[in-house]
């Protein structure tokens, strides 16, 4: 039996557990004092691109690639993710669609783990600032055509899509994407207010780590940032690194969108939980990552993407003010749960792929306790 509190309710549950299924849940009456582990269902991440050198982007993607990162996400408490990739040229796309479906098909633990791909790009805005490090040589128009290549190339695997709205002929496009089931969100933009009123419309219900992915100058009002904020029909996901957001930005965003509208991501690249130094990519050339978990540009403050846990976002957001713990999970657990069709809580009869940890007001990461899950792959299953 695991005893410890529920990070959504507060109350003191004991979960017993068989087979890596929660076979009971109980309520604790007695008093256990305040020296107990939080509960809380595994967290979910909607943008990761790559860990620990693998990257989901890179031309040469197998299946060590796709084991390596869902092993590590595994470690860091993350019960299902979505592989990420960015803008490149469409058979890269399909060849990395399909590198990562065949991992799925060849291990069980992996079907379950990754409920799809999340592609950003290539229909985003051509523009410096808004494109972000993603190649503007392979920016283009929504084509649903293309859409459709993709979903043939991984099985249909393909969940969520991020475009500009800007772009021509993006509501036709978000239209037939959510008539396949995919889910459709604004990032990397130079939309204009009626251009993501639009969007939403015709079935966009998402911004991708808004307050990022736009030019470094904006009207103060309108803008696409407050556009977004303000349109109650798209959920928005934000990096809370510290870095993409700084923690008074974060705080005005989450207190505007809401708790429940809102998703924690990670954004994770491949030098993430590598060694701080400088590097080069194949996107975005030569970067140093500090110790901080900052990653930008050599030799400049501007960022070359995320390197820090899902966990270490939760544990931010847990002490930003006005916000607790309970919330943060909801958005980095209970919410992207609710978006990919998922179990979202603790209950009897469910897969145990919930978490137990240690955190108190002040820390910069959960300490995951062991087992961090009653869901863990085995060795046989990793390999």
């Amino acid at each position: 039996m695991i005893v410890g509190r529920d990070a959504i309710s507060g109350k003191v549950i004991g979960i017993a557990v068989e087979n890596g299924w929660i076979a009971a849940l109980r309520p604790i009456e007695e008093d256990l004092g305040e020296d107990l582990p939080w509960l809380a269902p595994g967290l979910i991440d909607l943008q990761v691109n790559g860990w620990g050198g693998h990257d989901f982007n890179r031309h040469d993607i197998n299946e060590e690639t796709v084991l390596a990162v869902a092993a590590a996400m595994r470690s860091q408490g993350i019960r299902a993710f979505l592989p990420t990739l960015i803008t490149a040229s469409s058979d890269a796309i399909c060849n990395a669609l399909s590198a990562i479906a065949t991992a799925r098909t060849n291990h069980q633990w992996l079907t379950e783990m990754i409920p799809g791909v999340h592609v950003e790009g290539p229909f985003i805005s051509p523009e410096d600032g808004a494109r972000g490090a993603h190649p503007r040589e392979h920016v283009r128009s929504p084509c649903c055509e293309e859409f459709d290549q993709w979903q043939k190339a991984s099985g249909g695997i393909v969940r969520l899509v991020t475009l500009c709205p800007k772009q021509a002929d993006a509501r036709a496009f978000i239209r037939h994407v959510r008539n396949a089931g995919c889910l459709v969100s604004i990032g990397h933009s130079s939309a204009e207010a009626a251009d993501i009123a639009e969007a939403s419309q015709a079935g966009a219900g998402f911004s991708t780590h808004l307050g990022n992915g736009v030019s470094q100058t904006l009207p103060r009002h309108p803008n696409l940032i407050w556009a977004q904020l303000a349109n109650d029909g798209l959920q928005a996901m934000f990096i809370a690194d510290g870095h993409h957001l700084d923690r008074v930005t974060l705080t005005a965003m989450l207190r505007a969108k809401g708790v429940q509208r809102s998703i924690l991501v990670s954004d994770m690249v491949a030098l993430a939980g590598m060694p701080p130094g400088r590097y080069r990519q194949p996107v975005g050339g030569d970067v140093e990552l500090s110790a901080e978990g900052r990653l930008s540009m050599a030799g400049t403050r501007l960022l070359a993407g995320a390197a820090k846990p899902l966990s270490d976002g939760v544990a931010l957001v847990a002490g930003l003010e006005g916000f607790n713990i309970r919330d943060a999970i909801t958005m980095a657990a209970v919410n992207p749960a609710k978006a990919l069709g998922l179990e979202t809580g603790l209950r009897e009869g469910a897969r145990a792929d919930f978490i137990a940890f240690r955190w108190v007001p002040g820390e910069t990461s959960l300490r995951l306790c062991e087992p961090e899950s009653g869901a863990e792959p085995s060795a046989s299953q990793q390999a």
